[in-house]
Parts: C-alpha cells; structure tokens; sequence
C-alpha cells in the first residue's frame, strides 16, 4: 500500500495524482493518477519506460527524464507541465511537480512525484519561430550552450559567440573550456562542471567570465545534467546572462556601504574618545582648581601646578590625535602620485634606521608583482611606519625580528602584505579591538594605541581596507587592499 487506508482515501478523493518511489527503485502508481489518464491497474505497464515510451508526449521527454533523474540521483525538486496520452490516445495536460503542499502524512520510506490535471484549457505550446527566440536571448543578453560528452564536442547558440566576442563560425572547444573564465575563477568554474558532470548537480552561480578580447566580466551560470534512459550523464545543457552592469552596480553598492558603516563606526569612536578623554583630563584640572582654592601653604598650591603641567601636556597630545584623525578626514582631496613602494620603504628605513640597527631587525621586501601605486605618498609612508614600528615594538623575546613586506594583484585588486614573527596578538581575545583609539594587547610601557588607529584611517580614507591575521607566538600579517 503506498499509504495507509486512511490517507489513501483521501488522496482518491482529492484527486490528486502521484508516483511512490521506493528505495529499490520500484515506481507505484496511485488509482488518481490511472485514473486521469482511463488506465486501470491491468492495463498499463507501471514503469518508467512505459511512461516514457507511451504516455508523456516526444516533445516533453527528455526534460522530464532529466528532471526526473535529477530528483532520483540529488533530491533535486523541479515542476514541469507535459502533455500525457489517455488510453484513448487523447493528450492532457498535467503539471509534474516534486513539492505539493497538502497535510497528509505520506510514507517516510518513500519519494513521490504529484501529477496535477490542469482543470482549464491553456495554450501550452509556444510558437517555435526562431525570430522570437533570438529578440529575446539579445534583449536579456542570454546565450545557450550545451555539451556532449558522448560525441565530445560542445554547441554554442549564436547569441553566446556575440557575448564571449568569438565570431559566428566559431567551434567552442571542451578540452580548452577553462580559457573562458580568469584564473581567478578557473577553479569555481571547474568544481563546479565536475560537480554537474559526476554528480548530477544542477548549477546556478554568479561568475565571470573571459571574451576573445580578453575582457573580463560578470555572468549568472545555470545547467543541469542531461540523462539517458538509462540514468547515465551523457552531457551538461544550460544558459548564461550577461549581468555585469548590475554586477558592478551591486558591488560599488557595497561598498559603498560598508564606507558609511566604517565611517560611522569611527564617528562614534571619536565622539567617544572626546567626551571620554577630553572630560577625564577637564575633571582632572577641575579638582586641582578646586584644591589649590583650599590650600593655605604656597609649597602646597606649587606641588599642585606641577601637576596641571601634566594634565595640560596630556590634553594636548589627545587634541593632536583628534586633530590628525581630522585631518585625515578632510585630505583626502589631496592629489594622487604615483608612489613607488620601494622608495618609500627606504624612506621609512632611513627614518628608524637606529631603532632597525639596535633591535637586528630584518627587513624582506618584494615588489616584483605590483611596484608602483597612485596614492597619497604621506599616506604610505605613515602605513609603512606605523605597522613596521610596531613590528620591532612587540617582537618576540627568543628572537630577533623579521619583517617580510610584498605587493601583488589579485583579482584586480592591488594587496600589500606586512608580516612578522612577533609575539603575535590573542584574536579571539583582541580581534575586534585592533583597530580602536587608545587600545593596548601588550605591557609595553610605550604603547599608546594610536598607530593602528591612524592607519585604518589612511587606509579607508582613500577607499581601502587593511585586515589582520594573527597567532599568539608565532607572528603577525596586515593585509591592506588599496
């Protein structure tokens, strides 16, 4: 029974139609779904190849069957409408689908197939003038391909030749497929094939892709496996659209957003830090003010005014921090040059040259992939500064510091790396506070927790983002994205 006596009576009544599909591979089929097409159980052979030789119509066969095996082999749930033969030879039209909502407890054993008779008369075959196909694939900017595997050869429609810039007696190559996409996607493109191909999955991902003019740019990527009757993959059908303006769109988007989330972070950190700071220090000459009023003894008053000495000095070195975060705010208009990374380390090791010498620190710089950038020079210089500093500030006690410095280009972005093998920061402990004014991980009585600060400013003034990676004891890697 594919239900119990309660439920399948239930099902009849409903008239809803369905396939059981047992483990063993065994089909069951429900009286419903007989009887919508005048079957009974004598008369029709229950199994898929009957059903695919004798009911479902030529024209929706193969979907069905790739649709079906799809489900059998991945779980994969689709909906279709096909055209079924009667026993009278007569067509109707059901709609096919994997995910029917009803309430009925149905067998957990078991996958099922619902087949639904459409209850009005609708014009289901569209007109097949290939005008209509081309207007559409060019006005949405979509192509079609398909691969044999076994013929080992692959079909491109015409529309796909004018998006990839190939012309139109152009033969695509399967052995050489990987060239159409970057390097920096070959490998998604890759798995993702092999997973379709071995597995049965269908696929449907945000890529890009590579013209014959070597122009790269953004595509959504759908197919699905295509079956032979007997459940084998004999190939991959699919389509993909042109999706770069909006691509574009959706990442300067983001980004922009992320912009304004980190600028009002950093708003809220300064606001923090001046009324915060600038009051503790305010309190602080307050009380003197008001003990000096209550001494008698002059030796009294001037211990006191040693003491607003400190304060002030103290007071004025937070306004010099606040300032600088200002002032970095407010230059970025400052005009770009090209800055060569190599001049400006030399700059920085000429700088700190004592503090290199006194420390044997190593410095290991390579700038063979990227050398150059158009940036602020003052910018980059200070980035180099702070994080190199740093670098010697908090090296590892069992050794002396090596600093390893190198650029590159990494899908399209411009990367410079900074890693030591210092003490190392505690992330899990530290991770969200790297950045922030004033924060301190270690006891180094020199430590005021403004560099990192200063620099994830210059970074993201000029539309940056610097990271961190770290492990406790073993070292220390700034990754800046320019």
């Amino acid at each position: 029974m594919l239900l119990n006596q309660l439920s399948n009576k239930t099902v009849d009544e409903i008239d809803i139609g369905y396939w059981e599909l047992k483990d063993n591979d065994e089909i069951l089929w429900s009286k419903a779904f007989l009887s919508s097409l005048k079957y009974s159980e004598k008369e029709a052979k229950i199994n898929l190849n009957y059903f695919l030789n004798h009911i479902i119509h030529k024209e929706d066969h193969d979907l069905f069957r790739n649709n079906f095996f799809s489900f059998i082999k991945n779980g994969t749930d689709f909906r279709q409408s096909m055209l079924l033969k009667s026993r009278k030879g007569k067509y109707k039209e059901f709609v096919c689908t994997t995910n029917f909502n009803f309430s009925l407890k149905l067998n957990e054993n078991s996958r099922f197939i619902f087949f639904n008779k459409r209850k009005f008369k609708t014009n289901k075959k569209v007109s097949k003038n290939k005008f209509y196909y081309k207007e559409t694939a060019e006005m949405t900017k979509t192509g079609s391909w398909y691969v044999d595997f076994t013929k080992q050869k692959s079909y491109w429609d015409q529309q796909t030749r004018r998006i990839l810039e190939y012309p139109e007696d152009y033969i695509p190559s399967l052995k050489h497929s990987i060239k159409y996409f970057p390097k920096a996607y070959q490998k998604l493109a890759k798995n993702t094939f092999i997973e379709c191909a071995y597995e049965g999955k269908k696929f449907n991902i945000e890529i890009k892709m590579l013209t014959k003019n070597n122009r790269s740019f953004w595509v959504r990527a759908m197919g699905k496996p295509v079956f032979n009757d007997l459940k084998k993959i004999i190939g991959i059908r699919g389509v993909f659209q042109d999706i770069d303006a909006s691509k574009t769109k959706e990442i300067s988007l983001q980004k922009t957003s992320n912009i304004v989330a980190s600028q009002n972070k950093r708003l809220f950190n300064f606001a923090h830090i001046v009324s915060h700071n600038l009051r503790s220090h305010t309190s602080n000459l307050t009380l003197i003010s008001e003990l000096i009023d209550t001494y008698d003894s002059c030796e009294e008053k001037l211990s006191l005014i040693e003491n607003v000495k400190d304060i002030a000095n103290s007071l004025h070195e937070t306004i010099e921090h606040l300032n600088e975060v200002v002032t970095i705010q407010t230059s970025t208009n400052k005009s770009k040059s090209l800055v060569v990374f190599d001049n400006i380390l030399n700059q920085v090791i000429k700088s700190i040259g004592q503090i290199i010498a006194k420390e044997n620190t190593t410095i290991h710089s390579n700038f063979s992939k990227l050398e150059a950038i158009d940036y602020i020079p003052a910018y980059l210089e200070s980035i180099f500064l702070n994080i190199i500093t740093n670098a010697i500030k908090y090296k590892h006690p069992d050794r002396n510091p090596i600093i390893t410095i190198k650029s590159k280009v990494l899908d399209n972005n411009k990367i410079l790396e900074i890693s030591d093998n210092g003490v190392g920061i505690d992330m899990d402990k530290y991770g969200d506070k790297i950045f922030g004014m004033y924060k301190t991980f270690h006891y180094n009585d020199d430590a005021v927790g403004i560099g990192l600060f200063i620099t994830k400013n210059q970074v993201e003034a000029l539309n940056g983002k610097i990271s961190v990676s770290s492990e406790v004891n073993k070292g220390t890697t700034f990754k800046i994205e320019f």
